[in-house]
């Protein structure tokens, strides 16, 4: 098979943890029989030194023309300075606009090798942590009417949180199909005893629910759900919720697996393209020492094997291989411990090669 991947590489890190993850997709195209066309295009920071905005059209055109597209990182203190919509984290938002991605699924994995990194309670962590949180990413107060006005308490802001049965409907569906892939178990997050957008995407689950006899639900309400994460996170397995939900709880989720950067990321439409990028941002301190943990950024690279092209052999090699560079020790700075051997980027990408 032949697959046309948008590369948009980005700032700071993001290059070379993307250059990494293309050496490991490029061996597993020789081990399995693919080959992988990559486009390179600009987005974020770079492309505004260049273009004078962080997604050019050209950027658009070539991911929508493509089987997938692969982003490594955006942002970095040289761009703070410029408005909101001329920023580089603009290019992450018009990429998933344009190319119609409301699914963000962001896994939370604990390696067995990384259980010491973990800042929670060994107990509580023994029977291990694999969660997938499905995040809406393209409604909610994000992106709901904004504005300001004046009050008789002074200049007053507000954000309107918003969602329609549609919108609820194909990301709660999206949610259960991946459950049915996994341990069969959906908690739903929202907070239907305050919020009316939130009563209103309790109903549509439930209705959608009835679809999926064979996949059990649960619900808790958001402030509840972030405690339990905490107090029992072996027992979850498909989280779905909200944009700003699913933004704060797929974060804390994050911190169970030792390093941020550790975690890949994928985010959906209806059809197979999608996009796919590592959870940690562009990191501009430690950008080209050689030191950055590519591990999250050949994750996404697994992600898109599986999702977009139904790779899922080709996925669980690349998993696989992350996981026995892990156990036989091998750790970037960010997570290394005594008794481990620290390597560098390219190093690490290197070894993850050789366990293919």
């Amino acid at each position: 098979m032949n697959y046309k991947i948008a590369v948009v590489a980005g700032d700071g890190i993001g290059p070379e943890v993307m250059e990494q993850n293309i050496l490991v997709l490029n061996e597993i195209g020789k081990k399995f029989g693919h080959t992988f066309e990559y486009t390179h295009v600009l987005g974020g920071g770079c492309a505004i030194d260049k273009f004078g905005e962080p997604l050019p059209q050209e950027t658009i055109d070539v991911c929508k023309a493509s089987d997938s597209v692969l982003l490594g990182a955006v942002g970095g203190w040289q761009w703070d300075t410029l408005p909101g919509d001329k920023r580089p984290e603009r290019a992450l938002l018009g990429l998933r606009g344009a190319l119609g991605l409301y699914a963000n699924l962001r896994p939370a994995t604990l390696h067995d090798a990384l259980k010491d990194a973990c800042p929670l309670k060994p107990e509580l962590v023994k029977n291990g942590v694999d969660i997938m949180v499905v995040r809406e990413l393209t409604g909610g107060m994000y992106f709901g009417e904004k504005g300001r006005k004046q009050t008789d308490m002074g200049e007053a802001a507000y954000d309107v949180e918003q969602y329609s049965e549609k919108e609820v409907e194909r990301i709660t569906r999206k949610a259960f199909e991946i459950a049915r892939k996994r341990n069969k178990h959906v908690t739903n997050v929202d907070k239907q005893n305050v919020l009316e957008s939130s009563r209103l995407w309790r109903s549509v689950v439930l209705e959608v629910a009835k679809d999926y006899p064979d996949v059990e639900l649960d619900h808790l309400y958001v402030d509840n759900a972030s405690m339990q994460l905490i107090m029992r996170p072996t027992t979850f397995d498909v989280i779905v919720t909200g944009n700003i939900f699913g933004d704060i709880l797929s974060d804390e989720a994050s911190q169970m697996t030792g390093s941020i950067g550790m975690l890949p990321s994928a985010s959906l439409g209806e059809g197979s393209l999608g996009m796919y990028e590592p959870v940690h941002g562009s990191a501009p301190d430690i950008a080209g020492k050689d030191i950055a943990n590519p591990i999250a950024t050949i994750l996404s690279g697994a992600m898109m094997l599986k999702y977009s092209f139904g790779l899922l052999d080709e996925a669980k090699c690349i998993e696989d291989a992350v996981t026995k560079v892990l156990d036989d020790g091998y750790r970037t700075g960010d997570i290394m411990s005594d008794g481990m051997k620290q390597v560098g980027c390219k190093e690490m990408g290197k070894l993850i090669i050789e366990r293919l």
